[in-house]
């Protein structure tokens, strides 16, 4: 993801944050609601660990807010205000706990949809590279990281050595030219149309 693109995202992800209820708010909330603010797809692979990064360190940095304050008020306060604070702490976590699971659930239903609609599933090929969907036996579309980019390709594959290996015949496309190209899906879809109808 570049530079530009990530401030964008920690700006929406930091804000969504601060502004909402963390007890009932959830990563995939969290990513959800960036996207739909940024019109950008965040849902692939290394958008989604950057989310997940920025949460988690925004969830730590509150955890260490709170034992900051914790120890300020255990040297002015009573033993009953710490025994106040165990209590909420041991709350809190369960609360955590739970949430996290939630969340983990949303995960699992949103790849299984994904797998449902054919999209991204886990496979990978003889490079490492993620399999997003198979248009033929040797056509494929994957995604890659090629000198610090993230490269969406649509490629033709052929055999050498008992490996499948990435022919010339096809195109990598950064993440911007692939959202550009699919903005353009409709407008294809429409001259498609016009042309059947034509003939």
């Amino acid at each position: 993801m570049e530079e530009k693109m990530q401030k964008e995202v920690e700006a929406a992800v930091l804000e969504i944050l601060r502004g909402s209820d963390l007890n009932s708010l959830t990563e995939y909330k969290v990513r959800s609601a960036a996207a739909d603010r940024l019109g950008i797809d965040l849902s692939l692979p290394d958008r989604k660990l950057f989310v997940r990064r920025m949460v988690q360190d925004y969830l730590e940095s509150l955890t260490d807010e709170g034992e900051e304050g914790k120890n300020k008020g255990h040297c002015q306060e009573g033993k009953e205000e710490e025994q106040e604070e165990k209590e909420k702490e041991k709350g809190e976590g369960e609360e955590k706990r739970k949430e996290e699971e939630k969340e983990k659930d949303e995960e699992e239903e949103e790849e299984e949809e994904e797998e449902e609609k054919g999209g991204v599933g886990k496979e990978l090929d003889d490079n490492g590279d993620l399999i997003l969907c198979r248009l033929s036996a040797n056509r494929r579309v994957t995604l890659s990281e090629f000198k610090g980019m993230t490269l969406v390709s649509i490629r033709e594959y052929y055999l050498k050595d008992g490996k499948e290996m990435p022919s010339s015949k096809g195109i990598s496309m950064t993440v911007e030219q692939w959202e550009a190209f699919r903005n353009s899906v409709p407008a294809i879809e429409d001259a498609l149309k016009n042309l059947r109808e034509s003939d």
